[in-house]
């Protein structure tokens, strides 16, 4: 009896214990900003990709998640909340006109684009998944570069 009682205290005990410990976390927030946007006109598309056939979509339709922020001093930033461990990237707009679409020329886009992991993109520097995607790590803050053609 006297060990019954011993071992219902002990499971009580580790059972309480247990319940304390911070469990691991298996999503994270994101911080994603974007400087030196030319004038703050519009706003800033921010489009998050975590599917290597989704990137990159030029008409926005397969992303993963999207938002959107206002210019501050030529600045603008989100934060996405509780992202799933995995593999990411992002395209940014600088939306001049608000539309949600690329404005574009004969066929370079007239507004500001931007990819994580890129300062520049040319013929033989093309955004792709694999050279755009970075890992997820707690509470992770990147800076993606606006490119104005």
């Amino acid at each position: 009896m006297k060990k019954t009682m011993v071992m219902i205290k002990l499971l009580i005990a580790v059972l309480l214990l247990s319940s304390f410990q911070d469990k691991e976390k298996t999503s994270y927030p994101l911080t994603v900003e974007v400087k030196n946007l030319r004038n703050s006109n519009g706003v800033v598309q921010f489009v998050l990709y975590n599917n290597p056939d989704a990137f990159p979509d030029e008409h926005y339709k397969k992303y993963y998640r999207k938002l959107t922020a206002k210019i501050v001093n030529g600045v603008a930033e989100v934060t996405f909340e509780n992202l799933p461990i995995g593999k990411y990237a992002i395209n940014i707009l600088h939306d001049e006109d608000s539309n949600g679409m690329i404005k574009k020329g004969i066929i370079l886009p007239k507004e500001g684009i931007g990819f994580s992991n890129y300062q520049s993109i040319n013929i033989l520097n093309q955004p792709n998944f694999r050279k755009a995607s970075f890992d997820l790590k707690p509470d992770q803050k990147i800076t993606v570069s606006v490119i104005y053609l």
